[in-house]
């Protein structure tokens, strides 16, 4: 079943994927760095940040390389995705499946490139101050697939996103409020999709006081492989995998101050674009 939906496969084509896009490029003016790294003749498991609400960035990356490199990421995606009626539809025309380490395993076995989050939806539901910070907790399902199936991990740094929104309200700001603790006491948060509270979004506002975000440059690093071969047959060890986790989210977090520097030197950027960002 998991073989039939998800491993046949086609791709929608490059020029329909730029067609659907174009606006998002046109607002974010994307500068992408790293892209030599990718090697196209070999499977990689592409591990990512998450920046708020999750879904602006990944489309212009994601399209990116399949311009440059010529395959399409398939994207490990939150279970709650699949509950919107025409956007599950959306997401598995482009190559989406449901995050398990099944159809991640399957996915592998047919040596697939694969794009995943470790933050998940805790790191998609960010709090104040939480800007371009991975929140793993103590994840490393990722680094035991990659280990197992033999997978180079190639990561992948975003910023831009969490600047193009302010957080009005936040999740502790909406528990701590008088109908949030209503819906607690109904215990609506017991609910797992919900995961006790932990992943309910942000209340946000980006250009002036609409919820449109502001147009703020993204900027994107691919950076350099993480060979697992060291790590062979290790991934039952604990340790090892916290080893290997830690080497991806450093190399993550390298990144993005490398990013963060950049966009600081950053000539490039348009009068109005500073204009309306101050909005």
């Amino acid at each position: 079943m998991i073989e039939n939906k998800f491993l046949n496969f086609t791709p929608p084509s490059i020029q329909t994927l730029e067609r659907i896009t174009a606006p998002l490029r046109l607002y974010f003016s994307p500068v992408f760095y790293g892209m030599e790294n990718i090697e196209s003749k070999q499977p990689h498991l592409f591990v990512a940040n998450h920046t708020i609400h999750g879904v602006l960035d990944v489309p212009l990356y994601g399209v990116e390389v399949y311009r440059q490199k010529g395959f399409l990421l398939r994207g490990l995606a939150d279970h709650f995705h699949y509950l919107i009626p025409i956007w599950r539809d959306f997401i598995s025309w482009i190559g989406s499946v449901p995050g398990t380490v099944e159809h991640c395993e399957k996915l592998m076995e047919n040596r697939e490139n694969i794009l995943v989050f470790p933050g998940g939806g805790r790191e998609v539901c960010k709090r104040k101050g939480e800007g371009y910070q991975l929140i793993w907790k103590q994840r490393t399902g990722f680094a035991r697939l990659a280990i197992k199936h033999h997978y180079t991990i190639l990561p992948i740094a975003s910023i831009g996103i969490d600047d193009a929104f302010s957080i009005l309200f936040d999740r502790n700001d909406i528990m701590n409020s008088i109908v949030g603790k209503m819906l607690n006491w109904s215990r609506i948060f017991d609910h797992p999709l919900l995961k006790k509270g932990e992943e309910i979004p942000a209340i946000t506002r980006g250009l002036g006081l609409t919820p449109l975000p502001r147009p703020e440059r993204v900027y994107v690093s691919f950076g350099k492989p993480i060979d697992t071969k060291p790590f062979k047959g290790l991934h039952h060890d604990k340790e090892a995998l916290m080893t290997l986790r830690t080497l991806v989210e450093d190399a993550i977090n390298e990144q993005l101050g490398q990013l963060l520097l950049l966009r600081y030197r950053d000539s490039n950027s348009s009068l109005l674009r500073r204009l309306l960002n101050r909005l």
